[in-house]
């Protein structure tokens, strides 16, 4: 630690901290980055033998850049909130001299020779970047429960899955290894791992954040966007990571405000809209429950609360869904294409079966499911013209058992049913964020969903904001947070504590 820094709280508190709590304690020097940082190793090496989160722990580099951010901010060089800050990466998302392998044999030693454009702007803003996370093969899944790596288990329960594809990022958050973490959302995978591990997951406007450098699924849906702790640190990132990207033929050329700026203003004259059919279909008894007493919360912190009809003109969401199926398949198909032909067997073989099911989509089908899907995103502006805001739950059941995913003949039918809620707002791009509201009675949490307008990601944040102030959700701790879970628990193929640890050196032979 530098001369200047005074510590304010012991080592082992220091994890405990929301990023902005931590930013605030580093901005006047009561703690530095190399102390967060090491914490957060240490940590990582305690804990996640057991949750399998991390793929590559990048330790060397973490500690280097935390040393060179610290005397940066020693000379009143402070850059923001994110400044010294160690995050962690969806192992999708492109580093330079890091190995990026999308949790797949297929490029288990890919080490790719740029960084993603997230991973620019992070850098720019000061972060510390610990390592890159384990995920659901290539995100084609909601359960992480397939990767080359191995499953994640969920930090409330390590029988259950952490959710997916960004499990490792959602478990990483939840457990204290790290103060943020990025994930993509295709289907929902920021936002139901979130939920499923006691966390916020923020999806925001499609396009919003660029995705350039991100191992794509589908580029018609994917998303970046970030995993925290509390809705002000999902803020503060997206502060970051938000922007025009000219070269992403995705990126909206828009102004970005700051999301932070309003974030504890007044919610009252907020028209909040309840979307009951399809999103609540055989929900869950304790997720009903949970969802019902967060509706009365909110009823105290808005304007208006009301059922509002479904978001299809049809009430059926076949509307919405049939060319976001259709899409999806065809453009994972397509990426992958020549990978499958020349290397099927580097493939989990679910995910394998899956990528090859969008060969069957013809072009017509996709053209015309490309028109529906510009129609139902210009259509949804409707849907707000008499609310500001929509809200369900983000999962309809609870995450299911890793046991009960083994199967690869059923593990798709249940992923699908934890991705049901999430799905449709991918399909219409709009900003959607997932916030702890309750537990079930085997104590796993519950996910509350908030959805806005194209670009209406402030409005969610504040009232994301009010709901985490009137609640006590997000204060509780999982187990896997106070003590190590036990190391004998592997349902998958997890790799080695020296492969987490491995660190690729920037003069690696690079395959990109």
């Amino acid at each position: 630690m530098c001369s200047g820094y005074t510590p304010a709280v012991t080592a082992t508190s220091l994890t405990a901290l929301s990023l902005t709590q931590a930013a605030q304690l580093v901005r006047q020097r009561q703690v530095s980055p190399v102390e967060l940082t090491r914490a957060c190793l240490e940590r990582i090496a305690k804990l996640d033998p057991g949750l399998n989160a991390f793929i590559s722990v990048t330790s060397g580099s973490a500690l280097a850049s935390a040393r060179v951010v610290e005397e940066e901010i020693g000379r009143d060089g402070w850059r923001g909130p994110l400044h010294g800050m160690p995050i962690a990466l969806k192992d999708l998302i492109d580093t330079a001299g890091v190995r990026t392998t999308a949790g797949s044999a297929l490029f288990a030693e890919r080490v790719p020779q740029q960084d993603a454009e997230v991973v620019r702007r992070l850098k720019a803003a000061g972060a510390v970047l610990l390592g890159k996370l384990n995920l659901h093969e290539f995100a084609y899944g909601g359960s992480s429960a397939i990767s080359h790596f191995g499953a994640v288990r969920n930090p409330w329960n390590p029988a259950h899955c952490s959710g997916g594809s960004s499990g490792g990022s959602a478990a990483a958050v939840a457990a204290q290894l790290c103060y943020a973490a990025l994930g993509s959302d295709t289907g929902g995978s920021i936002r139901e791992p979130a939920a499923y591990c006691g966390i916020v997951g923020l999806k925001p406007t499609y396009g919003r954040v660029s995705t350039r450098g991100a191992i794509p699924l589908s580029w018609s849906f994917d998303h970046l966007g970030p995993m925290t702790r509390t809705v002000g640190d999902a803020a503060a990132v997206l502060n970051a990571i938000a922007g025009y990207d000219p070269e992403d033929p995705a990126s909206l050329d828009q102004p970005v405000p700051d999301f932070t700026a309003d974030i504890d203003g007044a919610t009252t004259a907020l028209r909040l809209g309840v979307l009951r059919d399809y999103f609540c279909e055989k929900i869950d008894p304790d997720i009903d429950t949970a969802m019902q007493a967060a509706l009365d919360v909110l009823a105290k912190l808005t304007r208006t609360r009301r059922d509002v009809p479904p978001l299809a003109a049809d009430a059926s969401y076949a509307s919405v869904m049939d060319p976001y199926r259709a899409i999806f398949a065809a453009e994972a198909y397509e990426f992958h294409r020549e990978y499958v032909a020349r290397s099927p067997e580097l493939y989990q073989g679910a995910t394998l079966k899956r990528i090859r099911a969008g060969a069957q989509v013809s072009m017509s089908t996709y053209i015309e499911s490309r028109r529906r899907l510009d129609q139902a995103r210009q259509a949804v502006r409707r849907c707000f013209a008499d609310v500001d805001l929509l809200v369900t739950p983000t999962v309809a059941v609870p995450p299911f058992a890793l046991s009960e995913l083994a199967d690869p003949d059923t593990a798709r039918a249940l992923e699908l049913r934890m991705l049901h809620n999430t799905r449709p707002f991918n399909m219409l791009g709009l900003p959607s964020l997932s916030i702890p509201c309750g537990f079930t009675g085997q104590r796993l949490p519950i996910g509350l969903q908030i959805t806005g307008p194209p670009g209406g990601e402030a409005a969610v944040l504040r009232l994301a904001r009010a709901y985490e102030r009137a609640t006590d959700w997000q204060r509780t701790p999982p187990p896997a947070a106070a003590q190590a879970p036990a190391r004998g628990y592997n349902p998958g193929r997890a790799p080695s504590e020296a492969q987490q640890a491995k660190e690729v050196p920037e003069s690696a032979g690079r395959r990109s």
